[in-house]
This record gives structure tokens, C-alpha cells and sequence, in this order.
């Protein structure tokens, strides 16, 4: 009985660390992969099987004939390197859950052995469904983090394997010395600590990139809510240009009949509509020449000399909304700065030059600037607060999305941005 016991029991905790560490590493499971992991058990149990030398022996030799194999072969599951291993430490530790079960009953109940492998057997299947399901999500998660993050995770696990092999397999390390086992419980209230540190550090990333992103989205829908405005206008100048002989034929009643100030009201009411949004052609891409026209509108304005040379096609490779986000950040600084000169009283002017060739899309920017520009290995440096330096950014990450390149430089008080994608 005793024997059949042990035998399931170690079948058992295998199939348990198998399984668990498995479901602990961000694989995309196909049917391929999970003949896989049962064709690996399998080996593995059978290695188990065939060790000779008695149970003392198979501990020994235990990370040899299971847990290299299995690392090695979640590693060729998973493509990475380093968290396949700390999913087998952390499944070992889980292991120990059972274990200690096991010891807490046959304490109480005054069992032996074969109480202890019974009930290692019975709570494995609860436990393995527990972790799979509740925790298994959890670590999964932490296997994006950074590579620090996952070492922090791993380090309990793993310094708690090889503490566990060094005492109670390999007998290296004399039991009983307070300094002995007190290591166990230092390093895990310094890990939990530097975890704490590390993650804190990562949420206060992602709490900056969040704040990027919703920047990012309000400049996405004020550029659409801008293109929308200017189709708008643009239709409704269309509009009237196909109406303009009902309007002549109005105005030419209005004049034979005498209706002079009724004439003069309604052409002031024509020109005024006509001037709200007044749209002009830069080049065939809609997107591209709406954002064209508002933006000379402004610099016109506020008496900043513009020159739009444009030739881009109606259809591009780059999305509308990528399109009207480029463009806009990119005149959107060149605005400011040519309108901070203009309030000193020094002229300013902007030059924009844009064509595409070889289905490949071309971007210069060329604007006034005063001497408080810096540049900074290849960037414009410029203040993260309030939000500033976002449209730079914006720039930049949209310009590698689509595999192009960037370069920013300042010569002679102009500020120049080139793009290519």
C-alpha cells in the first residue's frame, strides 16, 4: 500500500509541476503545442520511472531528468529565454503548498508516511485547479515586464529552490542554525521590498504614457473636428458657386426693381459666408489640403508670411487620421513659434514643401525661430511640463510606425523638420 501510494504521489506532483508551470508562461497554445507539453510529460514521467538507485537517487538527480527538460521545453514554446525557468521555480514553490498540507494534517491526526501521500494526493487536483485558474492569469501578466521585474518575481522562487535541494536533498547546509533559518524569510521580505519599489516605478510609467495617449487622442479629434469643419465650408462654398446664377438672377431682380439696399445686403451676406472658412487648393489629398488651408489661414492672421508648395496624391499609405495628426503637430509648433517672434516684433515666415515619389511620402518644415531653441542629441529640447514637447513626440512615434525617418535641426534662425515615410 505504501509503495502504490508513493508511486502515485510522485506521479502525481510531476504531472502537478508540469501542468502548473505551463500555464505560468505566455504561450498562443495550439493543438501542436499541447502534443507537445503531453509528449514531454510523458518523457519525463518515464525518466522518472527508469531512474535506478532508490528514491534518494531520484531526488538527486530530480532537476536533471525534470526540470532542465521541462525549461528547455517551454523555452521552445514560448521563444523566450528567461521566464520559462521562473515559471518551474514558481511551480516548485507552489508545489510545496501541497506538501506542507500534507505535513499539517498528519501533525494534527499524529499520521505517518502513508497519510502524508494521501493526502499529497488528494488536494492535488484542488490546488492544481486553484492555481491554474486564480493565479496562473496573475503571473502570466508579469512576464511583460521589464526583465528586472521578472528577475524580482523569479528571485524568491528560484533562491528557495536551490535552498530547499542544498538542506533537505544534497544535505550541504547543517540544519538547525537560527542564521539558516532565518535566510529564507530575510530574502523574502528584501525581495517583496524591492518588488514594491519596481513596481510603484512601472505603474508611475504607465500612469506618463497614459497621460501621452489621451494627449494624443484629444489632438486626433480636434484634428478630425477640424477637417470636418473645413469640408463643411468647403462644401458649402461649392454650394454656392453651383447656385451662383439663381443668386445673379436674384440680385439682377433686386436692381430692376429698384431694391438697391435689399442687393447690397444680401452680396454682403454671400461675401461674408463665403470668407468664414475659406479653403484653398495646396493638393489633391482632401485631408492633407484642409489642414493646408486652416493652417495658412491662422499664420496669415497673425501676419506670418506662408509658403505652401504641396503635390500629394488623393490616395497615400498613411491614414487620414496619422495624416492630419502630422501635419497639424508639425504647423501646430511652427505657429508658436513664429507667433512668439511676431509679438517681438520680428518678422517671421514658414515654408512647407511636401510631394510623395516612389510611393514614399516627403516632409519639410522650415519655420522662424529665436536663439532659445536647443537641440539635444538630435531633438528639440523642450519642457515636459504642461504638456509641452507632446507634438514632437507624437511626431516622432507616428513617423516610426510606418518605418520612416525624422531628422530636426536648427541653422540661421530656422528652424527645419524633415520626414520621410
Amino acid at each position: 500500500m505504501r509503495s502504490v501510494l508513493y508511486l502515485l504521489n510522485n506521479a502525481s506532483v510531476g504531472i502537478f509541476g508540469i501542468i502548473l508551470s505551463a500555464s505560468f508562461c505566455d504561450i498562443a497554445w495550439t493543438r501542436k503545442k499541447y502534443t507537445a507539453v503531453l509528449g514531454g510529460m510523458a518523457v519525463i514521467l518515464l525518466m522518472q520511472g527508469a531512474a535506478v538507485g532508490g528514491s534518494d537517487f531520484v531526488k538527486c538527480v530530480y532537476p536533471l531528468i525534470t526540470h532542465i527538460p521541462l525549461a528547455a521545453l517551454l523555452v521552445a514554446l514560448c521563444r523566450k529565454w528567461l521566464w520559462p525557468f521562473v515559471s518551474v521555480f514558481t511551480a516548485y514553490l507552489c508545489c510545496e503548498v501541497r506538501r506542507w498540507l500534507a505535513l499539517f494534517t498528519v501533525a494534527v491526526w499524529s499520521g505517518g508516511p502513508v497519510m502524508q501521500d494521501a493526502v499529497e494526493l488528494l488536494v492535488t487536483l484542488p490546488l492544481l485547479l486553484i492555481f491554474v485558474w486564480c493565479a496562473a492569469p496573475s503571473v502570466r501578466s508579469i512576464s511583460r515586464h521589464s526583465v528586472s521585474g521578472q528577475c524580482l518575481f523569479g528571485l524568491v522562487p528560484a533562491l528557495y529552490y536551490g535552498f530547499d535541494y542544498l538542506t533537505n536533498v544534497y544535505k550541504l547546509i547543517l540544519n538547525g542554525r537560527l542564521v539558516i533559518l532565518e535566510f529564507m524569510p530575510f530574502v523574502c521580505s528584501v525581495t517583496y521590498l524591492f518588488f514594491a519599489v519596481l513596481i510603484s516605478k512601472e505603474e508611475r510609467m504607465r500612469g506618463s504614457l497614459e497621460q501621452v495617449r489621451d494627449s494624443l487622442g484629444v489632438q486626433v479629434r480636434q484634428a478630425v473636428r477640424e477637417i470636418e469643419a473645413m469640408r463643411e465650408s468647403q462644401q458649402k462654398t461649392r454650394i454656392y458657386r453651383h447656385d451662383l446664377r439663381h443668386h445673379m438672377q436674384y440680385l439682377l431682380s433686386c436692381l430692376e426693381n429698384g431694391r438697391l439696399e435689399q442687393a447690397q445686403n444680401y452680396i454682403q451676406r454671400i461675401c461674408l459666408d463665403l470668407e468664414t472658412h475659406p479653403v484653398s487648393f495646396y493638393c489633391e489629398n482632401e485631408a492633407a489640403n484642409l489642414i493646408f488651408s486652416a493652417f495658412a489661414g491662422r499664420f496669415r492672421k497673425h501676419g506670418v508670411k506662408v509658403s505652401i508648395m504641396a503635390k500629394i496624391p488623393r490616395e497615400v499609405h498613411v491614414s487620414e487620421n496619422d495624416l492630419c495628426v502630422l501635419l497639424s503637430n508639425a504647423l501646430e509648433n511652427a505657429f508658436h513659434a513664429c507667433v512668439g517672434l511676431q509679438e517681438k516684433g520680428i518678422a517671421a515666415s514658414v515654408e512647407v514643401t511636401a510631394y510623395e515619389k516612389k510611393q514614399k511620402l516627403f516632409f519639410q518644415f522650415i519655420n522662424s525661430c529665436g536663439d532659445d531653441v536647443k537641440m539635444e542629441k538630435g531633438m528639440p529640447a523642450v519642457s515636459r511640463a504642461g504638456g509641452h514637447g507632446i507634438g514632437v513626440r507624437s511626431i516622432c512615434a507616428i513617423v516610426r510606425r510606418y518605418g520612416g525617418i525624422y531628422a530636426f535641426d536648427v541653422q540661421a534662425h530656422k528652424f527645419i523638420l524633415r520626414i520621410s515615410l
